[in-house]
């Protein structure tokens, strides 16, 4: 080796050019990765293996896209996913995930992200490694997108069942997500409410303690078609839950703004309103006073011109605006006689063959039917009304009691067995016997 080659200069340079060939590979990898065509030839050339290492290199830039390529491939393989936490490629990115800047910290969201948004049983290997300390622990970081992606990982975490929602609730995680939710970026409201309403679909309550219904219906004033989707199904997944629930997003102030949204220019945003009303006015228990309250609830929709935004979504053709405005027209119509008797007045019904139709495969019909009434009352009478748009054997078929009905008929009835199969000789067959026996 000449004097020329060892001088510091060039040793540096070396140095240099592995760097910056390092630095070229994980941004290659991160490249080809975002497209799921490429990640089984990736993997097989032994991908994973090449990027273990480069998760804690000494440059922040090859950390940084290591653990960005490592996220693209698990995100569209959970084969990849199961050999990234084998690997302890995950356990290292939490490791050093207070170690380093906040773009490291995005990365390493991103990738638990990935990992548990594939099943449970995943999302639970993620938990168990302890994600759910440091994920907190980056709502509270300064920078919006760390914010961003903890939000998110929490959403991808607790979404999958009741279980794993609860441990997410356990770790402090609500209070911290209401507060994301009043922060002024609007990704971060976005992603926030949508990680509200993970959470909501199986811990409702602890939704409801933690203060967020009041800062929902307020979030409805953003003018966002995305946030207001995301928080009208926040809202609708509480009161779905149970009628106290409903009671406590009624109260909030979630019903006027709902009422004006079933009317808003983006369908995804109408059908969410459609389904929170329908969610409000749907309980129905044998308890009387939840009935009392139930049939409030109903009345209030009502009252405050819920029925005919309703009735308007049934003329709907695309967005899956019609079914829940159709459910939530049957759950009130079935709360009392005058609930009935609104619904059947803006004539739908009689003049609608989409509204009938969709009236009986979304339950209405048979809950019409499963009312206790009293010949010659008013409420009888509404009930004959809606049962004359509809053929006899349908309303026979949903009323409380026909299949016993119809067992009934299958135990009374005497076969009538054709004679081919009874003792007697048919005439024929005594024909061709004859004419053997003469011969």
């Amino acid at each position: 080796m000449s004097h020329s080659m060892s001088s510091p200069r060039n040793i540096q340079l070396v140095f240099e050019t592995y760097q910056k060939a390092r630095l070229v590979f994980v941004q290659t990898m991160a490249e080809l990765a975002t497209r799921a065509t490429n990640v089984k030839c990736l993997e097989s050339a032994g991908v994973l293996e090449l990027l273990r290492p480069l998760l804690s290199d000494a440059c922040s830039s090859v950390r940084q896209c290591a653990v960005v390529a490592a996220a693209r491939l698990c995100e569209h393989d959970e084969g990849v996913a199961r050999q990234l936490l084998n690997e302890g490629m995950v356990t290292i990115t939490l490791e050093n995930l207070h170690k380093y800047n906040v773009y490291y910290k995005r990365s390493a969201l991103y990738l638990i992200r990935a990992v548990a948004k594939h099943n449970e049983e995943l999302a639970g290997v993620i938990v168990r490694l302890g994600a759910l300390e440091h994920i907190v622990s980056c709502l509270e970081d300064f920078d919006t997108q760390v914010k961003e992606n903890a939000a998110w990982a929490l959403g991808y975490i607790g979404k999958h069942s009741e279980s794993l929602a609860g441990l997410v609730v356990d770790a402090g995680t609500l209070p911290l997500l209401v507060l994301a939710f009043q922060e002024p970026e609007m990704s971060l409201k976005q992603i926030s409410a949508g990680a509200l309403v993970d959470l909501a679909q199986h811990k409702p309550e602890a939704v409801v303690d933690a203060g967020s219904i009041c800062h929902l219906v307020r979030g409805l004033e953003n003018q966002d078609p995305k946030l207001k989707r995301s928080t009208l199904c926040a809202l609708g997944a509480v009161a779905g839950a149970r009628l106290e629930l409903a009671e406590a997003v009624v109260a909030g102030g979630a019903l006027p703004p709902a009422l004006l949204h079933t009317g808003h220019d983006a369908a995804p945003v109408r059908r969410a309103a459609a389904c929170l009303l329908r969610d409000i006015v749907k309980h129905s228990v044998d308890v009387r006073y939840f009935i009392i309250i139930s049939s409030m609830l109903a009345q209030l929709v009502v009252n405050t011109g819920g029925s005919r935004p309703l009735v308007e979504l049934l003329s709907e053709t695309a967005g899956g605006v019609r079914v829940p405005s159709c459910m939530a027209l049957g759950f009130i119509a079935g709360q009392s006689d005058q609930l009935a008797m609104a619904v059947i007045e803006a004539k739908i019904l009689p003049n609608d063959a989409r509204a009938r139709r969709l009236f009986v495969t979304t339950g209405a019909l048979k809950r019409v039917q499963e009312i206790d009434t009293v010949p010659g009352t008013s409420l009888k009478e509404y009930i004959n009304i809606i049962n004359s748009c509809f053929p006899e054997e349908i309303v026979r078929y949903y009323t409380p009691g026909y299949s016993d009905s119809l067992l009934d008929r299958v135990e009374a009835y005497t076969p009538q067995i054709p004679e081919l199969f009874t003792d007697r000789v048919p005439s024929d067959c005594q024909s061709e016997l004859t004419i053997e026996n003469g011969n």
